[in-house]
């Protein structure tokens, strides 16, 4: 038997979160005692699925690939201070405004992580984050975002970052497209 706040902390969850799944049933085989103690038969450990960390790391373009390397670094040393093992490092170039990231997607669609753990929100999407944590949460999948922002200030200043990012994105992608009909244009013209 093991108390609840180990449960929690088995989970990466706070005690409170850990006494909502108590609370709501979540918990097989959890009871609490007359003292109040919420206990959990080993049982019931056996039974959930063993850990499995991925991090997830991602540049937008190759010219950042040290980026992403760093990014993995700092990760897997993170994890390993958390006490957690880490199974896999995914690492993926491409614009966090594209949807069309096959490695990501394949994280999400094996459902195999217990936790995805990403350097800055950002870096897993520019927008639908929660979207993405409610997928994760779907399987039992905790996605952990290390480089939190403090203030609501700041939260709102990083999603006026990333609507200009996307509305540049947008701009530069139509004016290499425009290059690109131009140069196709005058190729037929010489020949």
């Amino acid at each position: 038997m093991y108390k609840l706040r180990d449960y929690a902390k088995k989970h990466d969850i706070t005690y409170r979160t850990a006494y909502s799944h108590f609370k709501a049933g979540l918990i097989e085989g959890s009871y609490q005692l007359p003292t109040g103690t919420i206990v959990i038969p080993d049982s019931s450990r056996s039974t959930q699925r063993p850990d499995y960390t991925i991090i997830y790391t991602r540049v937008s373009s190759t010219i950042n690939k040290d980026n992403l390397e760093s990014q993995a670094k700092r990760l897997v040393e993170y994890c390993n201070a958390r006490g957690w093992g880490v199974n896999e490092v995914v690492k993926e170039i491409g614009s966090g405004l594209n949807e069309n990231r096959p490695k990501l997607l394949a994280i999400l669609s094996k459902r195999v992580a217990t936790r995805i753990v990403v350097e800055h929100k950002d870096r897993l999407a520019r927008f639908g984050i929660e979207y993405i944590n409610k997928c994760c949460e779907a399987f039992n999948c905790q996605l952990h975002i290390v480089n939190q922002v403090d203030t609501d200030e700041e939260d709102i200043i990083q999603d006026f970052v990333s609507v200009i990012t996307s509305f540049c994105a947008r701009i530069y992608g139509k004016r290499r497209s425009k290059r690109k009909t131009e140069r196709i244009i005058e190729e037929l013209k010489n020949d």
